[in-house]
């Protein structure tokens, strides 16, 4: 699994995940706000632009997480945060070892299945695949995201390294992912859902608060799907300090 670290100095680490279709840099901006008092990781989930492994499943990126959290942290970090696919594979993280972070934020995670867009990936994906490298698809693609101008050669870049396979297989199980059982979780938590999103995501985020045992929900005023840590990272961090009962610098 190949990570982007910040801060390697600091003791304390946060581990954060980034969402689907995108890369570390969904994180870059938090990460460069955070180094200057922790040791901050970035992993690129597998099946994505800069990955070393293809995609196979949720549970099975947890898995390598974890792995690696045991390998390098002595099993335990003192936050995890995920947007999206990498809020699902945060939560699938917390069903398999629930004393693996002191703190987790949970953005956007989608936590009931949509059956028929799980089965219409594939049909949908081998029809529209080879314009995925074609710079106004993209460019489509990313206003519909709502993210922030200056990433958007970046975002070109990596959506254009994924693989179809891969994206066809993180997108079906993005849309299949139900919640496990999190009851052994130790973590405060925050759950993140902006005002904006899709019916299915504020349920989810109702469902996450409510099945994890020390959880908050926080609906974010006319936000959209991921914008506040992918295009309000000062925001972002405010959140994360505060979970942990500190402000920022």
């Amino acid at each position: 699994m190949k990570v982007m670290e910040y801060g390697q100095e600091h003791p304390e680490v946060i581990v954060l995940l980034h969402g689907g279709g995108l890369s570390w840099w969904n994180y870059r901006e938090a990460a460069q706000r955070l180094k200057e008092r922790y040791h901050v990781v970035i992993p690129v989930l597998d099946g994505h632009g800069g990955s070393d492994r293809p995609f196979t499943s949720i549970e099975e990126n947890a898995r390598e997480i974890i792995s690696w959290v045991d390998e390098n942290c002595r099993g335990h970090v003192l936050l995890m945060g995920g947007l999206s696919l990498g809020g699902q594979i945060l939560l699938e993280v917390l069903a398999q070892r629930g004393d693996i972070c002191q703190y987790a934020v949970v953005e956007s995670a989608l936590t009931l299945p949509m059956k028929l867009t799980a089965v219409l990936v594939g049909p949908s994906f081998r029809l529209c695949y080879p314009l995925i490298r074609r710079r106004w698809f993209a460019r489509l693609q990313f206003r519909s995201l709502r993210i922030k101008e200056e990433l958007f050669e970046e975002y070109f870049a990596d959506t254009a390294a994924i693989a179809r396979e891969d994206m066809v297989a993180f997108l079906k199980a993005n849309a299949d992912y139900r919640l496990k059982d999190v009851a052994s979780c130790a973590a405060k938590a925050l759950v993140l859902v902006g005002e904006k999103e899709q019916a299915v995501m504020k349920k989810s985020a109702e469902e996450i608060t409510k099945t994890l045992p020390n959880a908050q929900l926080e609906t974010l005023p006319g936000l959209y799907h991921g914008e506040i840590s992918i295009n309000h990272a000062g925001q972002y961090v405010e959140k994360l300090l505060r979970l942990m009962g500190l402000r920022q610098e």
